[in-house]
């Protein structure tokens, strides 16, 4: 007798149990798990919490504009916006007519000539172009140079283009100009890029035009290229004039320079800022953002056109403004037996942390200490590297009064 074969039937039976699930893994890519654990944390927890119990804290932090744009920036943004025509997608490269207003202040303000079709691009915010650069410049075994203490995006944003870090001390100009060509000299392969930043954030060290005289002519010596971060150009004291990459000789040949709205303007949320020099940088720069984003909302372009030729006046005002809370906070923290110099550009005053917190405690712990027994948030020096270690960085974004209360909190909290 022949069996009947029941071809229905599985090839093998199923198990009574589940196996025991694995737990479920998300990898990341490389290029996240080099970056380190963000070094404000701690402090900005601390910030949030002590607000939701309703403490009234001085944030010295974060160099966020407090202060308004000018009335007609923001009624021009109105109208703009009140248009049906600009809510559709935008040129990712900029409207021709603000790129054309970005050229007329270059060559207004610091006698540059630039063609806004091919050595001008918007981007949204300088920190995306200079992001977004650093991926159309770099790949793996490509090496920049960067300021030290650094600004974060500086050097994350070549880490994230999987490109490797040489840091270079910024105090002395002189000195990090010999560094860059020791370094060059000694280095196989050249670096690619060199990565400036003055007036420098955080440490508000600033130059004379004959340094990027010297950076164009060592660029040109070993090829490297350049890239200046050019955030502070509009907030300067004391009749110093910050100058500008691109008006150095031959500038245009080596480099670009990234500049923003978000500084003199207070435009920080309106995310405007501009890349602009070698046509073949910026060519590259519009490639990469083509495939990222769309562009800004071209209301947004619009109003910008009107601060750029129109409020020069205002954004004036405002570093009178910043000066005073400079003088403000300086003296308040002179007469606390600080050691601080005033800075001559930008949004921050950098100082040293003074005796004898700076032998006894990190410079975390002692900003997380003038954060929880006083009440004043600051950035601690070595959010920006090893080299910023025993300083603080001090914003100007609040008024004259709330800085000498800050003054006043600090002094009490160090007793």
């Amino acid at each position: 007798m022949v069996d009947t074969v029941d071809f229905d039937a599985p090839a093998i039976s199923p198990p009574t149990t589940d196996p025991v699930p694995k737990p479920f893994e998300v990898k990341f890519a490389a290029r996240v798990d080099r970056l380190p654990p963000y070094m404000f944390g701690r402090i900005n927890n601390s910030l949030y919490q002590k607000r939701r119990a309703g403490d009234d804290v001085i944030d010295l932090g974060m160099g966020n504009p407090s202060d308004p744009p000018d009335p007609i920036v923001i009624q021009k943004l109105h109208d703009a916006a009140a248009d049906p025509g600009n809510h559709g997608y935008s040129k990712s490269n900029g409207i021709a007519n603000l790129r054309r207003e970005v050229a007329s202040k270059y060559y207004r303000k610091y006698g540059v000539r630039l063609d806004p079709e091919t050595e001008i691009i918007a981007c949204l915010g300088s920190k995306e172009g200079f992001s977004h650069m650093c991926l159309a410049l770099m790949g793996p075994g490509d090496t920049a140079i960067i300021p030290s203490p650094y600004f974060p995006v500086h050097m994350y944003g070549v880490i994230l283009a999987s490109g490797n870090v040489v840091s270079l001390d910024v105090a002395d100009p002189d000195k990090f100009l010999r560094n860059v060509a020791y370094t060059c000299e000694n280095l196989t392969p050249v670096p690619k890029v060199l990565i400036v930043n003055y007036p420098h954030n955080p440490s508000s060290a600033v130059i004379e035009p004959d340094f990027f005289v010297e950076v164009v002519r060592l660029a040109k010596k070993y090829g490297f290229l350049v890239i200046h971060d050019f955030a502070y150009a509009d907030v300067a004291f004391d009749g110093y004039v910050p100058p500008s990459f691109l008006a150095a000789p031959g500038a245009k040949d080596v480099g670009v320079e990234f500049t923003t709205m978000s500084k003199g303007y207070n435009m920080a949320g309106w995310r405007v800022g501009f890349c602009a020099g070698n046509a073949d940088m910026v060519r590259g720069l519009g490639t990469i953002k083509g495939y990222y984003d769309y562009g800004m909302f071209q209301a947004i372009q619009i109003a910008a056109i009107v601060a750029l030729r129109e409020t020069e006046a205002t954004v004036e005002k405002q570093s009178e403004i910043y000066q005073g809370r400079r003088d403000v906070l300086v003296s308040g923290l002179r007469r606390l037996g600080w050691n601080v110099q005033p800075p001559k550009a930008g949004m921050f005053v950098w100082a040293e942390v003074p005796e004898p917190w700076r032998s006894s405690m990190s410079t975390m712990d002692f900003a997380m200490k003038l954060l929880e027994e006083g009440n004043v948030a600051v950035s601690p020096g070595s959010g920006f590297g090893a080299a910023g270690e025993g300083y603080l960085r001090m914003s100007l974004v609040e008024n004259e009064h709330r800085l000498r209360q800050a003054v006043r909190q600090i002094g009490k909290c160090l007793g």
